[in-house]
C-alpha cells in the first residue's frame, strides 16, 4: 500500500510537471494511459490552477470517467465540477453513468441541480431526475439505468449484435436481461451462455427464468446481502409490475458494504468515523454531544457509588475492586453488543428465543469463569476467601447482566425500526458501569460482617 501511494505521488508530480512545461500532448497521452481509478486520484490531487488546464485538454469521455471514479465521501467532487463552466459540467454529467451522476447531483444545492439538468438533453436529465427522487440508501438510489435488455423472441446472433451495439453505453455486460411483450422481466442470460451456444438458437432456450430481483424501495443493506449470498455481478431492480427499472452492479454493492461497515463502526464507537479529514473544530463538535450524554450517565454511576459511602467506610477494601468489576462487565457488554449488531446486519436466522437463551448460557459461562478467576486471585492476594467470594459473585452476576444488555438493547432498537448500531459501545459500557456497581455493593452488603476493617 505504501508503494502504491508513493507511486501515485510520483505520477501526480510527473503529470503536473508536464502541464507546467506546456507539454500538452505528452500530458494527455500519459494521463489516458492510467487506470480509471488512478486518473480520478491524480485529477483530484492536482493543484487547482493545473486542473484548470487539464479539463480543457481532456476529452469529455475521459472527464466523465474521472468523475465516475471519484468518491463523493472522500473528495469534494462538487467543487471539482464547479471549476468548469456549467455547459461543460453538464456534458460531463451527461456522459457519466446515470447513478453516479445522480449521486453527484444529490450533493449539490437544488438551484445548482436545476442548472445542470436544464443544460442536459431531456432524456438523460429525466433518467437522472428519477434516480435523485429515490430515497437514500435504497435500491433505487443505487441502480444504474444503463443495462443490456432484449426481447424474448430473438436468436443468439441477434442478441449478440445488440450486445455489441449497447455494450459501450451499459455499465455492466455480464448479464443480458430478457423482456416479454409487456416489457416485464421474464429472465436473464449470462454472456457466457451467449458465447457458448449456436447463433441460430432461440434465446428462450437458454434463458434462466428463475429471477432474483429487488424492488426500488428495498434497503441497500438487504440488497448487498442478496448479492453476496448469490455471488451476483449485478442484480435487476423492478417495480411492482415486474418491469425492469435498472440494475445494481457489484461495484456499488462494495461501496454499500463499506458504508454499512463505517456506519456500524461509527455507532459502536459513538463517533462518525467516515469523516477522517474533518477539521479539529468539526471533529470535536460531533463528539461532544455523545460525550456529554455519557457524562450524565456516568454521573448517575458516581451518585450511586456515593450512596454507598457508609459501606465503603466500613470496609475500605471494597473501593479497590470497583473499577475491576465495572471495566470487565463493560467489556463483556461490548462483546455481546458487537455480536448482536453483526447478527442483525447479516440477517441471521438464529434469532428469537433460541439466540436469547444462547446468550444467557454464554453469559453464565463467561461470568462463572471470570468470577471463579477473580475469586482465586482476590482470595490469594488478600488472604481473604470471603472477600474473594463476594467479588467473584458480583463479577459473575455483573457480566451476565451486561451480556444480556449488550444483546437485548440493539435487538429492541432494531424492533423499533432504528439502526441497532446506535446502541454504541461507550453507551453499553457506561450502562454496565451503573448496573455492575449496583450489583457489587448489594452483594458486598451480604458479606460485610466478614471483612469489616479490611
Amino acid at each position: 500500500m505504501a508503494d502504491q501511494t508513493e507511486q501515485l505521488h510520483q505520477t501526480i508530480q510527473f503529470l503536473a510537471d508536464l502541464l507546467q512545461s506546456g507539454q500538452d500532448s505528452e500530458f494527455i497521452e500519459s494521463f489516458e494511459s492510467l487506470h480509471d481509478f488512478e486518473m480520478a486520484q491524480v485529477y483530484a490531487e492536482l493543484p487547482e490552477q493545473l486542473r484548470a488546464v487539464a479539463w480543457r485538454l481532456l476529452s469529455i469521455d475521459i472527464l466523465a470517467s474521472v468523475f465516475d471514479n471519484l468518491d463523493v465521501d472522500e473528495v469534494d467532487i462538487v467543487t471539482l465540477l464547479k471549476e468548469m463552466p456549467p455547459q461543460r459540467g453538464a456534458l460531463v454529467l451527461q456522459r457519466m453513468y446515470a447513478d453516479n451522476a445522480a449521486d453527484l447531483l444529490q450533493e449539490m444545492p437544488d438551484r445548482l441541480v436545476a442548472t445542470y439538468l436544464s443544460l442536459m438533453p431531456k432524456s438523460e436529465a429525466d433518467d437522472v431526475r428519477k434516480l435523485i427522487n429515490y430515497d437514500d440508501q435504497t435500491a433505487g438510489s443505487l441502480m444504474s439505468t444503463e443495462y443490456l435488455a432484449v426481447e424474448e423472441d430473438l436468436h443468439v446472433d441477434e442478441v449478440m449484435r445488440l450486445v455489441k451495439k449497447q455494450a459501450l453505453e451499459a455499465e455492466a455486460i455480464s448479464y443480458v436481461y430478457v423482456l416479454d411483450f409487456q416489457d416485464q422481466l421474464s429472465g436473464v442470460i449470462s454472456l457466457r451462455d451467449l458465447l457458448t451456444h449456436p447463433d441460430d438458437l432461440a434465446v428462450s432456450e437458454i434463458t434462466n427464468d428463475r429471477i432474483i430481483s429487488v424492488k426500488a424501495g428495498d434497503d441497500q443493506e438487504d440488497v448487498a446481502q442478496i448479492v453476496a449470498d448469490y455471488n451476483f455481478l449485478s442484480i435487476p431492480v423492478t417495480d411492482d409490475n415486474n418491469r425492469l427499472l435498472g440494475v445494481i452492479t457489484v461495484d456499488d454493492i462494495v461501496d454499500v458494504i463499506g458504508e454499512e461497515a463505517v456506519e456500524d463502526y461509527s455507532g459502536l464507537a459513538a463517533v462518525n468515523v467516515s469523516q477522517i479529514n474533518d477539521t479539529p473544530w468539526h471533529s470535536a463538535i460531533k463528539r461532544i454531544p455523545w460525550l456529554i450524554a455519557l457524562l450524565l450517565l456516568g454521573m448517575a454511576t458516581a451518585t450511586l457509588i456515593s450512596s454507598y459511602d457508609d459501606l465503603v467506610r466500613q470496609a475500605s477494601i471494597l473501593a479497590a475492586f470497583i473499577s475491576l468489576i465495572t471495566g470487565t462487565a463493560g467489556n463483556a457488554g461490548t462483546q455481546a453488543l458487537a455480536l448482536a449488531v453483526r447478527r442483525i446486519a447479516v440477517g441471521s436466522e438464529n434469532s428469537g428465543f433460541k439466540t436469547f437463551f444462547s446468550e444467557i448460557i454464554a453469559g453464565i459461562i463467561v461470568g462463572v469463569a471470570t468470577g471463579l478467576a477473580v475469586f482465586l486471585i482476590v482470595a490469594v492476594w488478600k488472604q481473604n476467601s470471603i472477600l474473594g467470594l463476594a467479588v467473584g459473585i458480583a463479577m459473575t452476576v455483573a457480566i451476565i447482566v451486561a451480556n444480556l444488555a449488550g444483546y437485548l438493547i440493539p435487538v429492541l432498537i432494531d424492533k423499533m425500526g432504528f439502526d441497532p448500531a446506535v446502541a454504541s459501545g461507550p453507551f453499553i459500557t457506561t450502562l454496565s458501569d451503573l448496573t455492575s456497581v449496583l450489583i457489587y455493593f448489594n452483594v458486598a452488603q451480604l458479606f460485610i460482617s466478614h471483612f469489616i476493617g479490611s
